[in-house]
C-alpha cells in the first residue's frame, strides 16, 4: 500500500461490525495496520472478529453499541478513546432494513429503520466529531450510503428514504466540520453479496435482477476497500462531501 494510504496506528470505529459489510470493513482496516473499535449490539460475534484481527497481529477491542440510546452512543466512544487513543477514523456502517410494502409498514418499523440509519449515524458523527474538535487533530468520517439514495426499488421507502437523506447529512457535515480538518464522506454501494442476501440472488428474482447490472455481476465485499481506504486515509484529504458510488455502473443502467 503507497504512504498515501497509509492507516498504520490510526484508531478507527466500525458499527455495524458485528457481520456483513461491516465486519468487512473492520478487517480491511486492521490489515492495513488500524487500531479498530468492533461496534454492535451482538458482542459475541464481535468478539470472535477480534480473536481473528488478533490472529493476524492486529489490534482490536469489542464494545457494545444500541444506536437507538445516545447514552450508548456516548458510552461507546468514550471507551473507544480509551481503549485505543485519539480516534481518526468513524465508518459509519450500521444500517438495516424492512423489506415491506410501502402500504403495509408499520410506523415501528419506519420509526426502527430511520433510528438506525439516519439518526443513530447522526449521534454517532456527532460524538466522534466533538471527540475530534476537542483533541484537536481532525480526522475521516466515512458514512455508508446505497445507491437507493439515488435509485429506489420496491419495499424499500424507509431504507431508500434513510438512505437518501444520509446523503444529505453527509453534505451538511461536511460544510460545518470543514474548519475542524475533519472530512465527512459517504460509499454508496450497489448491490453486494453478503450472508443476508446470498440466498436471495440465488433466486430466479435474484438472477434477472444481476443482469441489470452492466458488469453483469455482483459486487464483493473486496470491491469496497479501495474506496473505504481512500476516503480513511490522507489520500482523500481535499475530498469532503463527496458520495463515491461502488454498483458495477448499476445507476447508469435504463430503469
Amino acid at each position: 500500500m503507497p504512504p498515501l494510504f497509509d492507516i498504520a496506528g490510526k484508531a478507527a470505529i466500525v458499527t455495524g461490525a458485528s457481520s456483513g459489510l461491516g465486519r468487512h470493513f473492520a478487517l480491511t482496516l486492521a490489515r492495513q495496520g488500524a487500531k479498530v473499535a468492533l461496534m454492535a449490539r451482538r458482542i459475541d460475534r464481535l468478539a470472535e472478529l477480534r480473536k481473528e484481527i488478533e490472529g493476524f497481529d492486529g489490534r482490536a477491542v469489542e464494545i457494545a453499541l444500541d444506536l437507538a440510546r445516545g447514552e450508548s452512543v456516548r458510552e461507546a466512544v468514550a471507551a473507544a478513546e480509551e481503549e485505543l487513543g485519539p480516534i481518526a477514523i468513524l465508518v459509519n456502517n450500521a444500517g438495516l432494513a424492512e423489506p415491506k410494502a410501502a402500504l403495509e409498514l408499520t410506523e415501528a418499523e419506519w420509526d426502527r429503520t430511520l433510528d438506525v440509519n439516519l439518526r443513530g449515524a447522526w449521534l454517532m458523527a456527532q460524538e466522534t466529531a466533538k471527540h475530534m474538535v476537542r483533541l484537536g487533530h481532525g480526522g475521516s468520517i466515512v458514512n455508508i450510503a446505497s445507491i437507493t439514495a439515488f435509485r429506489v426499488v420496491g419495499h424499500l421507502a424507509a431504507y431508500a428514504a434513510s438512505k437518501a437523506a444520509l446523503v444529505q447529512l453527509t453534505s451538511a457535515l461536511a460544510l460545518e466540520l470543514a474548519r475542524h480538518r475533519i472530512r465527512v464522506n459517504a460509499i454508496a454501494p450497489g448491490y453486494i453479496e453478503t450472508e443476508i442476501n446470498r440466498d436471495y440472488f440465488a433466486s430466479p428474482a435474484g438472477a434477472a435482477l444481476v443482469k441489470r447490472i452492466p458488469q453483469r455481476r455482483l459486487g464483493k465485499p473486496e470491491d469496497l476497500e479501495g474506496a473505504l481506504l481512500l476516503l480513511a486515509s490522507e489520500a482523500s484529504a481535499f475530498m469532503t462531501g463527496s458520495v463515491i458510488v461502488v454498483d458495477g455502473g448499476h445507476l447508469h443502467s435504463p430503469l
